[in-house]
């Protein structure tokens, strides 16, 4: 090859060393020889990280019995979120679906209505699945979703013996009912909008909305810790 004057460079391998030529200049490149002492201890320098790891803690994780602590931003399994009287955030819009690189969610909406308000507004997820075995976990879903409804998680145990089972439906992906939520259906706040409810500003269950679930589904389990919710509040309010 030639350099940028124009010189041609060229390279010879002797059996002892490198010889470079450039043009009619001659360089050799003799390899470093070892003095007596790197000679004789030549043949032991190698386990030189071997002994000294030899004399440190160990780092083994005992998996899965000890489970690593992840990242706090640590993307993982999804989760669809709820509000604080228990409605489910997602309203079926299908943004995280279209914004999917891998196609990997598939969302249908459904209608709310008076008889089956399972979100604030006009529509929610009635059918929401995430193909994890396509899932490339870069959460551009997150950043589409118009509600704050999807978010991931710091689960990452998704293994399982079949494909079928790496299919997630709603069912196991809603986020578990914390105390003081009422399941779903039942209406929204009185008064309140879907607005309201993205805001923040509904903060818990009411009565009347403990009294339509108790008309309907008497024996749903959230109605004990949702009238305790109510309970509680009426009391901080009485203050």
């Amino acid at each position: 090859m030639a350099d940028e004057k124009g010189s041609e460079l060229s390279r010879r391998i002797t059996a002892d060393d490198v010889v470079v030529r450039n043009g009619d200049e001659e360089i050799r490149l003799a390899p470093d020889v070892p003095g007596p002492v790197g000679s004789l201890l030549a043949p032991v320098a190698g386990f030189g990280v071997t002994i000294t790891s030899m004399f440190r803690p160990s780092r083994t994780v005992q998996y899965p019995f000890e489970k690593p602590p992840t990242q706090p931003r640590y993307h993982g399994r999804h989760l669809l979120n709820r509000y604080a009287d228990g409605l489910e955030k997602c309203i079926g819009c299908e943004l995280c679906a279209w914004a999917c690189p891998a196609d990997a969610i598939y969302v249908e909406a459904g209608p709310n209505g008076p008889d089956g308000q399972y979100s604030p507004g006009e529509r929610y997820g009635r059918v929401y699945q995430i193909n994890y075995l396509r899932c490339i976990f870069c959460g551009y879903c997150i950043e589409a979703c118009p509600t704050r409804a999807l978010t991931m998680s710091n689960d990452f145990e998704l293994a399982g013996p079949t494909r079928e089972g790496l299919i997630y439906e709603k069912g196991d992906l809603l986020a578990p009912m914390a105390d003081g939520m009422l399941a779903a259906p039942h209406p929204m706040v009185a008064g309140a909008t879907d607005a309201d409810y993205y805001r923040g500003e509904v903060t818990g269950p009411t009565a009347e909305q403990v009294e339509w679930v108790e008309t309907h589904r008497p024996d749903d389990e959230t109605l004990a810790s949702a009238r305790e919710a109510v309970a509680a509040g009426a009391k901080g309010t009485a203050r």
